[in-house]
């Protein structure tokens, strides 16, 4: 087990990190009864240490969050890492190597985890024990410290390993590319305007019941948003769908619909109804986008024969270079912004792909 130290004036550390050149990060948080994931654990290797740093404490972290966010990051499949710290600390970090990114790119599995890719690496065996833990719970038992400063010992030499691997195929840009795309905002900032996305049956609605839908889906983002508290918690998916679809006009009505609780029709009955109303009195149009005719499907097949070829080329998965949802937005959409026609892939792949469309 490594050896590491509990730090509860995260500040004391600001002098050190900022020394830093990289540090290994993650953290551990929990978001079971919340909107918002609640931070509850940041590690830190620097080469030299692991320190478990207590965020839950009342201590200043003015400090600690300007050094912190000042350095590079090197993490594992970070996304939700990112999240949490952006939501907690209202920034982004100055740069990021993601080792789950970079190790797909030397051919190892796309969605490689971290004990598995300690394993390849370095034949070590890390224990998963302790991944349904409530780290809001204080004190921590030291077994979960333990496990937690073993999820940043390997990162430090994991990325040196990666990154002088990738840098001898000339691919050491591509994952600090993809890495880099980790830190847009609009990954993790909630529009209440894009929310009717998250109701998959919604894109076969059409006209006015689209409408309701994304009205109700942008009324429950709200909602959640402002209690803190999940989607689902408010009204799950389902019971959105069956409202759009058989768009009821009162308290009565409401009461049929599967799945809404008498306590959200008592307090938004009205609230839900007038939405429903404003959807019924929209002009909107909208219909389900087309199915795939025979020449946009024969162009999709044609257009994963050419990223599989490519890939096996290359030794790694067809899906790190291009997934089948890329390449029908490619087809569907072809004046979009496309991943595939921009850095590392345009070359690879999306020229070629430019030349069949």
């Amino acid at each position: 087990m490594p050896e590491f130290t509990v730090v509860e004036e995260p500040n004391s550390l600001a002098s050190e990190l900022t020394g830093a050149q990289r540090l290994g990060m993650d953290t551990e948080f929990i978001r079971e009864k919340t909107f918002f994931a609640e931070l509850c654990l940041v590690q830190l290797a620097t080469g030299k240490h692991i320190y478990c740093v207590d965020p839950l404490t009342d201590a200043d972290m003015a400090d600690f969050w300007n050094s912190f966010l000042a350095t590079h990051w090197v993490l594992h499949s970070g996304r939700q890492d990112i999240e949490v710290v952006y939501q907690t600390a209202g920034r982004m970090p100055r740069a990021i190597f993601d080792t789950q990114i970079a190790a797909g790119l030397l051919g190892h599995p796309p969605q490689m985890g971290y004990a598995n890719l300690v394993k390849a690496l370095f034949g070590v065996d890390i224990e998963k024990s302790h991944t349904r833990a409530d780290w809001s719970q204080r004190p921590l038992p030291t077994a979960y410290l333990q496990y937690a400063a073993e999820d940043v010992e390997y990162l430090l030499p994991a990325f040196a390993e990666l990154a002088g691997a990738l840098k001898d195929k000339g691919r050491l840009a591509w994952a600090e590319e993809d890495s880099a795309q980790l830190l847009d905002p609009a990954l993790y900032d909630s529009d209440p305007g894009t929310a009717v996305g998250r109701l998959k049956a919604a894109r076969n609605l059409r006209g006015k019941h689209r409408a309701a839908a994304a009205r109700l889906a942008a009324w429950r983002e709200n909602e959640a948003l402002r209690a803190n508290r999940p989607r689902q918690w408010i009204a799950r998916d389902a019971a959105l769908i069956e409202l759009a679809s058989r768009l009821p006009m009162n308290s009565a009505e409401l009461a049929r619909i599967g799945g809404l609780p008498g306590g959200l029709v008592r307090r938004s009955g009205k609230t839900i109804t007038q939405l429903i109303a404003d959807a019924i009195a929209d002009d909107s149009d909208y219909s389900p986008p087309p199915a795939p005719d025979d020449v946009q499907r024969g162009l999709l097949k044609a257009m994963q024969k050419r990223v599989a070829r490519r890939a096996e080329e290359l030794g790694i998965a067809a899906e790190t270079i291009a997934s089948r949802k890329d390449l029908s937005a490619l087809i569907s959409t072809p004046d979009a912004p496309s991943r595939l026609l921009d850095g590392w892939r345009r070359d690879v792949i999306g020229t070629e792909l430019l030349k069949l469309l």
